[in-house]
């Protein structure tokens, strides 16, 4: 029998469930600066040591987007790979504490919401909290992520979980 790695469909999203996505990540000075580069974000706090070095942290801080985009990258594989449509928004996104180089990223995410589409047949809207943690188990990043989701297809219907949409 062969298995093929993929998201869940829409049916086999339950509200309440909890996803803890493994490995974590440790967060590199690498990931930093590139990232940075990339996005043409240039702010000291991320790029300057000694200037960081003069803030409130002490050191330089893991570029807020980069933990952003790490944290949701987390859930692909086991949330929606191959049956997101699209990613509709990103709400509120917090960083109630920082994330140093050195640091290990990890995530869980829990479904909030989940409802069939009123416009576009066989997608639905899953809502989903991402938290990402450092080793600590300190909450280093939050946010709401809504996506529009594929229903699964007419022959996968047998094989889909009992999944309770909200």
């Amino acid at each position: 029998m062969e298995i093929e790695q993929r998201g869940l469909w829409f049916e086999e999203f339950t509200v309440g469930d909890v996803y803890a996505h493994r490995p974590g990540r440790t967060a590199t000075e690498s990931d930093n600066v590139l990232f940075s580069a990339l996005t043409m974000n240039t702010q000291a706090l991320h790029l300057d040591a000694a200037f960081a070095a003069t803030q409130p942290f002490g050191q330089r801080l893991m570029n807020s987007l980069w933990t952003l985009s790490t944290m949701i990258g987390a859930s692909v594989s086991q949330l929606t790979q191959g049956t997101l449509v699209a990613q509709l928004g990103l709400t509120d996104i917090r960083f109630p504490a920082p994330l140093f180089h050195g640091d290990t990223l990890t995530v869980q995410t829990e479904i909030t919401g989940a409802r069939l589409s009123a416009s576009r047949p066989g997608q639905g809207i899953v809502t989903m909290q991402h938290t990402g943690r450092n080793q600590h188990g300190e909450v280093v990043a939050v946010a709401t992520r809504t996506a529009l989701m594929w229903c699964a297809p007419s022959g996968d219907a047998a094989e889909v979980g009992e999944g309770v949409p909200a």
